[in-house]
């Protein structure tokens, strides 16, 4: 079971990889083996590609969690939080440099 996942992950990482001159070179390897026409050649590249965007959507989207994930666990701040701090702190100064100048 550990090694059917890990092949899966494999397959995915190496879809999210790969790039466009890459596919191309092994659609028309595969082409050639298979004896496919040019049209049929173009779809298995498109199909090839659009998986491959798909698989790499989803490893960054599977990243992203778990980057998150560790950030939650060590209570670091996120850079959303750091920005509305150093709003927060602006509009502050803001208001003391109002008070102190009046």
């Amino acid at each position: 079971m550990v090694d059917l996942i890990k092949k899966a992950f494999y397959t995915g990482l190496g879809l999210a990889v790969l790039t466009k001159e890459k596919a191309e070179e092994m659609v028309k390897d595969i082409a050639q083996q298979a004896k496919l026409s040019e049209q049929e050649g173009k779809e298995l590249a498109d199909s090839l590609m659009k998986q491959s965007d798909r698989a790499r959507q989803d490893f960054q989207g599977k990243v992203d969690e778990a980057v998150m994930a560790v950030v939650g666990r060590l209570h670091l701040a996120t850079r959303e939080e750091v920005e509305g701090l150093r709003a927060r702190v602006a509009e502050l100064e803001a208001k003391a440099g109002q008070a102190g100048g009046s």
